[in-house]
């Protein structure tokens, strides 16, 4: 059993997050601007979070991204990368950088 807790760490994380009180099933949605919408009113509605709410925000939806890996759909990894674009179009903040697959490091 300590197996299967020690696995499913993100999972406890992203339900009790210590910064933001997201509403359920908010990484499930489809529509990327009403995820983006979302993770705003929950990191704007926190007194608990510890850096401002662009990045408490942008933060909870980066760490969901990265510990779903492999597992995520394709489809439904589009919608949250479009969602962290949604996110900065929220707080003004500027598009990020878009490189080629050639000019990446290795």
């Amino acid at each position: 059993m300590a197996r299967t807790s020690t696995r499913r760490w993100s999972q406890h994380v992203t339900d009790t997050s210590d910064a933001l009180d997201l509403k359920e099933g908010v990484f499930r949605q489809t529509d990327p601007k009403k995820i983006a919408r979302s993770l705003k009113a929950s990191a704007e509605h926190s007194e608990r979070r510890k850096s401002d709410p662009y990045r408490s925000a942008m933060s909870m939806l980066t760490f969901y991204i990265n510990r779903a890996g492999h597992q995520l759909e394709s489809r439904q990894r589009k919608h949250l990368e479009d969602a962290k674009d949604e996110l900065r179009a929220l707080y003004d903040k500027p598009a990020a950088r878009k490189t080629k697959k050639s000019e990446r490091p290795r």
